[in-house]
C-alpha cells in the first residue's frame, strides 16, 4: 500500500537528491505557496499540497533530461501515493504527457514558474522582498521576455486560463502566498 509521506519525511526524500541550496529552497517556496492556496481550496488536505509542492523538482537537480519522468520511478521505489506522483509530473505538462485535472495540480502548474518570476522581480527592489511588491510590477516584468527569461510565460499564462482566474487574479493571489511565507519565518 503506498503512502502519503508527512512533511518532514518529504523534505528527506527531497534532500537525498537535492543538494543545491537553489533548489532546496524554491522547493520550500513552491510548498509554502500549495499551503497558502489549499488553506483557501482544499482545506482539509492542506499538508498533502504541501508535500506535493516539496517534491515536485524532486529530480530536477540530478537528472534535468528526465524531469518528472525518473521522479515518478523515485516516488514509486520509494512507495509513494499515485495521487502525489500524478500531480508532480503534470507541472511538467505538456513534455509528460499528465496533463493538470485536479485543483491542486492546476495551481502548481500555474505558481512554479511564477514564483520564480516574483522572486526575481522582488529582488530588484530596493526592499528585496515580495511584502512591499504590488501586481503591476509583476506584470511589467512578464511582459519583458529577457527578464528572468528561464520563467516561462506560456505555462504562466496557461496556468492562470487552466484555473479559469486573469493573470493579475493569478499574480496577485501569488504575491500574497509569498509574503505569508516571510511573515511565518518572523
Amino acid at each position: 500500500m503506498s503512502k502519503i509521506p508527512t512533511l518532514e519525511e518529504a523534505q528527506a526524500l527531497l534532500e537525498q537528491y537535492n543538494r543545491e541550496d537553489f533548489h532546496l529552497k524554491h522547493a520550500q517556496i513552491v510548498s509554502g505557496v500549495m499551503g497558502w492556496f489549499a488553506q483557501e481550496l482544499d482545506p482539509e488536505r492542506v499538508d498533502f499540497w504541501k508535500v506535493v509542492g516539496l517534491l515536485h523538482d524532486l529530480d530536477y537537480e540530478q537528472f534535468p533530461e528526465q524531469h518528472c519522468v525518473k521522479s515518478q520511478e523515485i516516488m514509486r521505489e520509494n512507495d509513494i501515493d499515485e495521487q502525489i506522483i500524478r500531480a508532480t509530473a503534470s507541472h511538467a505538462y505538456p513534455v509528460v504527457d499528465i496533463k493538470p485535472e485536479h485543483i491542486m495540480e492546476k495551481v502548481l502548474y500555474a505558481t512554479d514558474e511564477l514564483t520564480g518570476l516574483i522572486g526575481a522581480v522582488a529582488l530588484m527592489r530596493p526592499s528585496k522582498s515580495v511584502s512591499d511588491l504590488e501586481v503591476k510590477s509583476v506584470k511589467k516584468k512578464f511582459k519583458t521576455p529577457s527578464f528572468a527569461a528561464g520563467c516561462s510565460r506560456e505555462v504562466i499564462q496557461a496556468g492562470a486560463d487552466m484555473l479559469g482566474w486573469t493573470l493579475e487574479d493569478l499574480m496577485g493571489k501569488t504575491i500574497l502566498a509569498m509574503r505569508s511565507l516571510i511573515q511565518e519565518t518572523e
